[in-house]
């Protein structure tokens, strides 16, 4: 066998691997979901996040920034992936903003994740636990009417216990600011026309 061919075979033997261990990930989790509601009654996966969104500064110059930030606190004794879980088959906890044309995405920043061993699983997950806060940068385009401005947001996540998985939640979410004047461009200073005084 080539040894093109022999990598081709690792990498497609890789994402059955991938893909077998998210089905029986999910299988598990789902699996116990009757048994755990009938016992522990579990809360709805929606009610496992309660996410709080502030936006600063509340009004903002064409041309101009602004920063959200959400911040979940997370019930007593659940937790959810981090936004970068260590096993490919886990979802991961992000903060999607649905942007209008003249609204640009700066940047996002997660948390750093707690590594965390589980009964569940072979290896430590990273995870959020208690609280986690997202901050988000959005720049506003220059040319933008003045007035109200609403971002739809949605927070997904999976959260779990130390014995089931329930199933992924997304919520929707909201972040409202105002857009004022367009901030003015930046003018170079002026040259001075005076003529230097001449001697006597």
């Amino acid at each position: 066998m080539k040894a093109e061919n022999r990598s081709n075979v690792i990498v497609g033997k890789k994402k059955i691997a991938s893909a077998a261990a998210q089905v029986l990930f999910l299988l598990f989790a789902f699996c116990l979901l009757p048994s755990a509601f009938a016992q522990s009654k579990l809360p709805k996966p929606s009610e496992v996040v309660a996410p709080k969104i502030t936006v600063t500064p509340a009004r903002v110059a064409a041309g101009g920034t602004v920063n959200v930030t959400l911040v979940g606190a997370i019930m007593d004794g659940f937790h959810v992936n981090s936004n970068k879980p260590l096993e490919d088959y886990l979802i991961a906890t992000e903060l999607e903003p649905k942007l209008p044309a003249n609204v640009k995405l700066v940047s996002t920043t997660y948390p750093k994740e707690k590594l965390q061993k589980f009964p569940f699983s072979e290896k430590p997950l990273a995870v959020y636990e208690g609280e986690f806060t997202v901050q988000m940068k959005l720049q506003v385009a220059r040319g933008t009417a003045p007035g109200a401005v609403k971002i739809p947001l949605a927070l997904r996540y999976q959260a779990c216990n130390d014995e089931a998985c329930l199933p992924p939640a997304k919520i929707p979410l909201t972040a409202e600011f105002t857009v004022g004047a367009a901030v003015p461009a930046a003018k170079s200073p002026a040259k001075s026309t005076a003529k230097p005084p001449t001697k006597n």
